[in-house]
């Protein structure tokens, strides 16, 4: 798969996990020059993306300040599954 891109949109990066997740399954599959696309991004997601995954390019619109406590990008949107879903 060197000759393709393997292209990962994800609204939000806040800690990381699922983003390295969904990178380690594509990877088992052979996938190389990956890209992840964020609308909104953590500066603790993309060290936490960068340390596991340090040849992956991340792309992210905005960078906001930090998590609190429940993991939640500040300011940020508050929780992406929990707007979508009305929870």
């Amino acid at each position: 798969m060197d000759r393709f891109e393997t292209i990962l949109l994800d609204p939000m990066l806040a800690t990381g996990g699922s983003s390295n997740f969904a990178i380690d399954r594509i990877k088992e599959k052979g996938a190389k020059n990956i890209r992840m696309i964020f609308i909104i991004s953590s500066p603790e997601g993309i060290k936490a993306l960068h340390k596991a995954h340090p040849d992956i390019k991340v792309y992210t619109a905005a960078l906001d300040r930090q998590l609190n406590s429940q993991a939640f990008i500040l300011p940020g949107l508050g929780d992406a599954g929990d707007r979508y879903f009305g929870n």
